[in-house]
């Protein structure tokens, strides 16, 4: 057990994706904050870490193929996430924005939260947008050449920006950055839940919110978990042959 309280969140979700949604119960951050250990995560969201471990053990121990993204070639994970969660965002942002500006329009008098909700679903929005693309012409398609050098033997692609750990951080400070404003959106909402007798708009606009939410947190944990040590730990390898 002390071994297990020892691992990180990142690389428990990342052995197995069934084990985010037991971090997802608990309030623990398995995405932008899974750096740390079990036992600090527990600390932080104040929960009995024999608990949490309890259920990490009841878990199948062998991963669902289909979803053991750990094993999969960083160019095929990159495609992924653009066909997967990219095209999510892209099909669901358009609606986030009428849900905030409709529930606001309607109900902002009555509750005042729904003013800084809709600011914060603007920028959500903004963000991910810019990020998004900056991912799809810059960064992935530097990791497919990475791949691409591996299988071919040959050299490191010459880029503008030097090491891919350049464009990493960058992303990595962006997904921290709309993973606080659902954070704020979430205390706003307490936790996406609508007031008694909601009207349908309303209950749909914080459902749709809390799931996507959730499709981010799996979103950032492909790429901060997987898909990006992967890289930098290639991109070094190729360097130093």
């Amino acid at each position: 057990m002390s071994t297990l309280e020892e691992r990180t969140v990142a690389d428990v979700v990342t052995e197995n994706i069934k084990a985010a949604h037991i971090f997802k119960k608990h309030g623990i951050d398995f995405c932008c904050g899974g750096g740390i250990s079990i036992k600090r995560a527990c600390e932080k969201a104040k929960i009995d870490p024999s608990v949490l471990i309890g259920e990490l053990q009841n878990l199948n121990s062998t991963p669902d193929r289909a979803l053991d993204y750990n094993s999969w070639k960083l160019d095929f994970l990159a495609d992924h996430i653009v066909n997967v969660h990219h095209h999510y965002v892209e099909e669901n942002s358009p609606l986030l924005l009428q849900y905030a500006k409709r529930v606001n329009h309607v109900h902002g008098g009555h509750y005042t939260e729904l003013a800084e909700i809709e600011e914060l679903v603007i920028k959500l929005v903004q963000a991910m947008a810019g990020h998004q693309r900056k991912e799809e012409l810059i960064l992935f398609p530097f990791i497919k050449k990475l791949v691409k050098a591996e299988a071919e033997g040959t050299e490191v692609p010459s880029t503008h920006f030097g090491s891919v750990e350049n464009p990493i951080h960058m992303m990595e400070e962006e997904h921290e950055e709309a993973g606080n404003y659902l954070k704020r959106i979430s205390e706003l909402s307490n936790g996406f839940t609508p007031p008694q007798g909601a009207c349908n708009t309303y209950r749909a606009f914080f459902a749709k919110l809390d799931e996507f939410e959730q499709d981010l947190h799996q979103h950032i944990h492909l790429e901060n978990n997987i898909l990006f040590p992967k890289a930098l730990k290639l991109e070094k390898t190729l360097q130093s042959n």
